[in-house]
């Protein structure tokens, strides 16, 4: 009977514990199934971290993406391995010193002239342009075209500059300028105001400068008086042409406008490498501007200081090119065709005759008289150079010894 008992005791008991322990759908199915994604995402997101796992599952960048950061903002660009990042504050740091330090060493220029209109009527007008400070004690260089604007035409005439006033940074007052000399070959004139305690520019060196630098263009433009503004160098030693004179300048689309020749274009240490000098303008034109660069202005200002003038050396003939076409059908050389010779002067003592064709000067080939000055000009007086002249069908070098450009030339 007890033994009968607990058999069944032991059977029943045995049923119930199978049943309880019998495995359902969520123990089967649901729980491997989200383990399952748990892990994976756990791989996955750890995979993340590791630079060489993530660039297979995702690639890379090559756009320019706008990082949010803690304490400031940067660019980020992302080039295979090479990755360069721009702090935007510290770029606009850098416009904020270079804007301070060199706004005190930029003046506004205001110039009274008197135009004489046809019928013997006369009235005054103004023009306004920037300049530079270059001496503590109040040399200031500028655009010769700025102080003079001498023209005439068949209704007016306009005299040369019957006053001359400069303003400075942050100085209500107006001081008389009188010009201390003018160069009209590089556009370089150099004023002298009685102003003492200035705060000169630092010059730079434009030789340096890269395509693509960062460079601020400071002045006084349509009359808003110290005005900066940004850009780069377009380019270096770009040769410009403005009434029938070649200036080899740096191209920049740092805004220039009226008012902004004779300012300072600095770079990113607050270093005047240029003087602003114009701009090309028409239809579909935009953000061309040029400027003297500074290390062969250096020269012409201090020679204007000393001497009130330029001395250059100078060979002594008229002349005119001969071009590709003509060359062709005269079958002729390019190169200048001398027509005639001042008496006494280089050309005349070194031999040189009227009709003789100049090919080259130290070797160098030239075309034009533009060519030959460019030359010529980086020479110093009583420098001996190597013409090339095409003659009588053959060509023959002459020595030539450089004098002093007479004053009245």
């Amino acid at each position: 009977m007890d033994s009968e008992n607990e058999f069944k005791y032991s059977a029943e008991e045995t049923r119930r514990n199978i049943k309880r322990e019998r495995p359902g759908f969520g123990r089967t199915v649901l729980i491997p199934f989200i383990s399952g994604i748990l892990g994976a995402g756990l791989v996955v997101g750890c995979c993340f971290f590791v630079p060489e796992v993530k660039e297979k599952i995702i690639g890379t960048s090559n756009n320019i993406v706008l990082e949010k950061s803690e304490t400031k903002p940067t660019i980020s660009t992302n080039t295979g391995d090479l990755k360069t990042v721009v702090d935007l504050a510290d770029y606009s740091g850098t416009a904020v010193a270079v804007s301070e330090k060199a706004l005190p060493s930029v003046v506004g220029i205001n110039v009274v002239y008197t135009v004489s209109a046809f019928g013997g009527r006369t009235a005054q007008g103004e023009a306004e342009g920037s300049g530079i400070i270059i001496s503590e004690d109040g040399y200031i260089v500028t655009n010769n075209h700025v102080i003079s604007a001498e023209s005439s035409s068949l209704y007016y005439t306009i005299e040369g500059a019957k006053e001359i006033t400069v303003k400075l940074y942050n100085d209500d007052n107006e001081y008389k300028a009188t010009v201390v000399g003018t160069d009209e070959y590089t556009d370089i004139a150099v004023l002298k105001i009685d102003k003492t305690g200035l705060t000169p520019a630092t010059l730079g060196n434009s030789d340096n400068l890269k395509v693509g630098e960062t460079v601020f263009a400071i002045g006084n433009p349509v009359g808003m008086e110290y005005s900066v503004t940004s850009g780069i160098v377009s380019a270096k030693d770009r040769e410009v042409e403005v009434d029938g004179t070649t200036y080899t300048a740096i191209q920049t689309d740092a805004a220039i406008n009226s008012g902004n020749s004779g300012g300072a274009l600095v770079n990113a240490n607050g270093e005047v490498i240029g003087i602003n000098t114009l701009k090309l303008s028409g239809t579909g034109i935009e953000g061309i501007g040029f400027a003297i660069p500074i290390s062969s202005a250096t020269d012409i200002i201090n020679q204007l200081i000393q001497n009130k003038t330029v001395k250059r050396p100078y060979i002594g003939i008229e002349g005119s090119a001969i071009d590709s076409y003509s060359a062709k059908r005269y079958n002729l050389p390019e190169g200048i065709y001398v027509e005639s010779i001042e008496k006494d002067s280089p050309a005349d003592k070194a031999g040189l005759k009227e009709k003789d064709i100049i090919t080259k000067i130290e070797g160098t080939e030239v075309k034009t008289v533009d060519e030959l000055n460019k030359i010529k000009n980086k020479h110093s007086i009583g420098d001996k150079v190597v013409l090339t002249v095409y003659r009588n069908g053959k060509d023959q070098e002459i020595n030539l010894t450089l004098a002093e450009m007479p004053e009245q030339d």
